[in-house]
């Protein structure tokens, strides 16, 4: 088959799906989210609880936004939930959100985790965090900076550098250092990497409890969801051979991310996505949303979970999402331009 031919047809597929899916929703709220749906349908059930409105989600794991592009005018996507700055600022370039303007949202959502242009809006936060092995790391204060001093060569774990969580770390240094300083410090990353990057934040925690590593980069939820895995109970054993320490920025904070959430651009039913999105940064919302994922709440005020609390104080870097945004492009250029994802060079 011809490339020209193997594109048609994927494009035929995205429109055959796209009209499926435009007659199959029928919802007070249509929801297109990249999050598994077991993992939102508790907040949509307390939300359908106190609002009557019956929520359908669709999950699309990869290809979201050309879905919504395919369905054009006629898309039944009311909502945008999905993960990480990279994503929901695909979504915004791609064209699938409309600017909201709205009170409450704004209210609850601090600045620093919203689009300034208001087509995206934070609802949870994750760090990007250091796990260290429990056994053989004892220092606590460790700076995103000194992941490249040459004390830990051989030493470090991480996946993929093109993976969009290390893409927006490297974005965020890149918006505090600089391009060479960046570079530099990739290239001291790459080479204190005890082997080429690999597998997902999960196998970085098994690869510190065998002994392969000794620290690595990860997201704090999946340590929670390795320590309550009943299905996968090896998890349980990954997690208790690290502890999880709050790198910080220098003059800065941890660097975070999020899921989010958008307006999507046709969206049928507008005034009832609208009322998801309000209902999204309330108290209740914020609780069980921070909880069943083991996120951070970004409305101030709400508790954070016990398992979360368990993971150390955050101090957030005050570095908006936007800026991160910005600079994602030129962080994966520099990434591939180091080789980062060969792994070590000396």
């Amino acid at each position: 088959m011809t490339p020209t031919f193997l594109r048609r047809g994927a494009l035929a597929l995205v429109t055959m799906s796209a009209l499926a899916s435009t007659s199959a929703m029928a919802a007070d709220v249509n929801i297109y989210s990249s999050r598994q749906p077991a993992l939102i349908q508790p907040l949509l059930d307390a939300f359908t609880k106190e609002t009557g409105l019956t929520t359908a989600t669709i999950f699309i794991e990869k290809g979201l936004e050309e879905r919504v592009k395919a369905e054009g005018a006629n898309s039944p996507a009311d909502v945008i939930l999905t993960v990480d700055i990279g994503r929901l600022d695909a979504a915004k370039q791609a064209g699938i959100l409309q600017p909201l303007s709205d009170e409450i949202v704004e209210r609850d959502i601090p600045a620093t985790f919203r689009d300034k242009e208001k087509d995206w809006f934070g609802v949870t936060a994750r760090a990007r965090v250091v796990y260290a092995s429990t056994d053989r790391v004892g220092a606590d204060g460790i700076t995103y900076e000194s992941l490249a001093d040459p004390k830990w060569k051989g030493k470090i774990c991480i996946r993929s550098g093109q993976h969009q969580y290390n893409v927006a770390l490297v974005a965020a240094f890149l918006a505090h250092h600089g391009e060479e300083k960046t570079k530099t410090w990739l290239t001291g990353l790459r080479d204190n990497l005890a082997t080429a990057p690999e597998g997902g934040d999960r196998d970085q925690a098994r690869n510190i409890a065998s002994g392969q590593c000794d620290i690595a980069i990860g997201n704090t939820y999946y340590v929670g969801l390795m320590q309550t895995n009943e299905k996968e109970p090896e998890q349980k054993e990954w997690a208790k051979a690290i502890k999880v320490v709050m790198p910080t920025f220098e003059g800065g904070g941890t660097h975070v991310n999020i899921s989010g959430m958008g307006l999507a651009k046709n969206a049928p039913n507008r005034d009832n996505a609208v009322k998801l999105m309000e209902f999204l940064t309330t108290d209740e919302a914020q609780r069980i949303y921070s909880e069943i994922n083991y996120e951070y709440p970004l409305k101030p005020g709400v508790e954070t979970s016990a398992v979360v609390k368990a993971f150390g104080e955050l101090k957030p870097d005050t570095l908006s999402l936007d800026e991160i945004a910005a600079n994602r492009a030129k962080a994966s250029a520099l990434i591939d331009e180091v080789r980062f994802d060969e792994g070590p060079k000396s």
